[in-house]
């Protein structure tokens, strides 16, 4: 059982889900759609507006206008694009949002401290929030019965609102969830690189000790990944793989060690 996490900034992901309708091993999928979401946006008039934490992460500050969006991208045209492909490749693909079913329970963040201008800011309305409970039951139903999930953000709050969640967190806690074996999670790098404008400086093999050496380093969304990496471990996955999902054959080559491998 393997959880690949498909990043929202691949431009083609055809060839991953060539090479996934071609794997027999029963998997979830789960996606984002941040470079779709961007683009709709600004075509609609209302641009993404990424915002700095007190703590200095990125994120972006959804509105609720920004959550018709988000849905538009990620549970509309990202998702069923998706399961349109495998199915045509023969493979029996369910496409499904985080809400449905309750498997991604959390709590919504309405208020978001930011710092903009060097002034500290706070700012009402967000529809983000934290996972903090997954409900496995229907992923299992449908793995059961031979369906492939293709899982996206939003989750759900407690109070039934959607959420802008982590992609990477949603993966890592599905694969918790679900008992996967590895969590694989591809995106336009190589891997993990010592230094991001350097594809050379690649790190192919990372114990789980060394997570935190390398955290403090790391930038953008090497850090959630790594982070990511580092949770699953606990929560006892056996391996994490940051993979590149723009080979011929991402798949493939990763389950043959391409990519970092952070196991521990």
């Amino acid at each position: 059982m393997i959880v690949i996490k498909i990043g929202g900034s691949l431009q083609d992901v055809d060839p991953l889900l060539s090479d996934i309708a071609r794997y027999p091993e029963p998997m979830v999928l789960v996606h984002g759609a941040n470079r779709e979401l961007n683009e709709l946006s600004s075509r609609l008039g209302h641009p993404p507006r990424m915002v700095t934490s007190e703590r200095g992460e990125v994120s972006r500050f959804t509105d609720s206008l920004s959550m018709d969006h988000f849905l538009m991208a990620y549970a509309g045209k990202t998702n069923k694009r998706m399961v349109e492909r495998l199915r045509s490749q023969g493979v029996n693909a369910v496409g499904l949002t985080a809400m449905d079913g309750g498997i991604a329970v959390g709590r919504r963040k309405p208020d978001l401290r930011v710092s903009e201008g060097g002034k500290l800011k706070v700012l009402h309305g967000d529809h983000s929030g934290s996972i903090e409970r997954i409900e496995p039951r229907l992923l299992t139903l449908l793995l059961e019965h031979g369906y492939l999930p293709v899982l996206t953000p939003p989750a759900i709050s407690h109070e039934g609102v959607a959420i802008n969640v982590d992609g990477d967190r949603l993966a890592m806690e599905v694969s918790a969830a679900l008992s996967a074996g590895r969590l694989l999670i591809f995106a336009d790098t190589p891997g993990f690189l010592r230094d991001p404008d350097d594809p050379a400086s690649l790190v192919e093999r990372i114990r789980g000790d060394e997570i935190d050496a390398l955290f403090a380093s790391a930038r953008g969304r090497a850090r959630v990944k790594l982070l990511a990496a580092r949770q699953a471990l606990q929560r006892g996955i056996g391996a994490v793989g940051l993979v590149d999902g723009r080979r011929e054959r991402p798949l493939t080559d990763a389950l043959e060690g391409a990519g970092t491998w952070i196991s521990a």
